[in-house]
């Protein structure tokens, strides 16, 4: 029986003139590929030993569509669904409706727009939209994403730094802006790895394996997480009537420079890999992060008012987050570093 997408089949290898091996390919795939005898085919061996056939003359990115019926969804679910069918690397994205498109709907596609790299209306009418991707996946580098999200993330840090030491909170006022690029960035990097796992294409292009593009969108997911909590401490030092007088020098402020350091220095070695180095930083902020649980444990002992103590608290809660998901970030480092480092017989 001939098998088909998914399944598994054996086949012997044939000696062929006393030195060229063969292998017989199933008929179902050089149908569902376009093939005929004397075609070319690409061969991909990979370092865990395994072999991937492919046509000569695919592109990098096979032409993808989906097609949402807005009929089929529940309500409030349009904007999801996008960005499901983006994150799945597909390049078209038609969406139709037996009525004409209403307002609401339109907006939830150019929130999908602003959301997302790449993805521009292609065609539209009264009762569907086309969606099509300008970006091909293999183009943007991950590192170039990831040291982006880097620089956003960092650099509202240290802007808040500013604003809690007395500095204008205009300063923070585009927190929101940022975050959203980030978001859209880790979208970005999920996407590509995606496409990685279907496309050898994408893989060359990239110039990292698959298991590295897999290590690379874990690490966009701690940089987002922490920018989350950014953008949280840049909504609380907007928002409160008065900031507590807080020394620099101690608790929880002190915390956010070793923050600093250490997460600059695990950005570093994405490209060093220098275990010491990464170790020391995520002993730095595990240390950080005990010293925070202590303070926001101490808090309540006094007398002191309710409402600066609150400010306090959440703002050590969520300087202590940070430290936190840079440590996994250290720690998916280690993992990659630990992968490099198999040797393959």
């Amino acid at each position: 029986m001939p098998i088909g997408p998914g399944e598994q089949d054996v086949r012997r290898l044939q000696l062929t003139g006393g030195a060229t091996y063969t292998l017989s390919l199933p008929k179902p795939w050089i149908s569902a590929n376009n093939l005929a005898s004397r075609d070319s085919i690409r061969i991909d061996w990979r370092s865990s030993g395994e072999l991937m056939l492919s046509p000569l003359d695919e592109s990098e990115e096979r032409k993808t569509e989906i097609e949402i019926n807005l009929g089929g969804l529940p309500i409030g679910a349009l904007y999801d669904h996008l960005m499901g069918a983006y994150i799945s690397g597909v390049q078209e994205i038609v969406i139709k409706s037996k009525t004409n498109l209403t307002r609401k709907t339109r907006n939830e596609i150019r929130r999908f727009l602003r959301s997302t790299r790449g993805f521009e209306i292609g065609e539209e009418d009264d009762s569907s939209t086309r969606l099509i991707s300008l970006l091909n996946a293999g183009e943007l580098p991950l590192s170039a994403s990831l040291n982006r999200m880097y620089l956003l993330l960092s650099s509202l840090v240290r802007d808040i730094i500013e604003s809690l030491q007395g500095a204008d909170s205009e300063l923070i006022s585009d927190h929101d802006e940022r975050e959203r690029e980030v978001d859209g960035l880790q979208y970005l990097i999920e996407r590509q790895v995606g496409s990685m796992l279907s496309s050898s294409q994408i893989v060359k292009s990239l110039g990292i394996s698959r298991k590295q593009g897999v290590e690379y969108a874990n690490l966009a997911r701690s940089l987002e997480r922490m920018m989350d909590h950014a953008d949280q401490l840049a909504r609380l030092t907007i928002d409160s009537e008065s900031i507590p007088n807080l020394s620099a020098q101690k608790m929880p402020l002190s915390a956010l420079p070793i923050w600093l350091d250490s997460i600059k220095t695990l950005m570093i070695n994405l490209r060093e890999r220098d275990t010491h180095q990464i170790e020391n930083a995520r002993n730095s902020l595990k240390t950080a992060q005990l010293e925070l649980e202590k303070h926001e444990e101490s808090l309540w002992s006094g007398r002191r008012k309710a409402a600066p103590l609150l400010f306090e608290d959440r703002l050590s809660e969520s300087i202590r987050r940070l430290c936190a998901y840079a440590r996994d970030f250290g720690e998916i480092l280690l993992n990659m570093l630990a992968y490099d480092s198999i040797r393959r017989y």
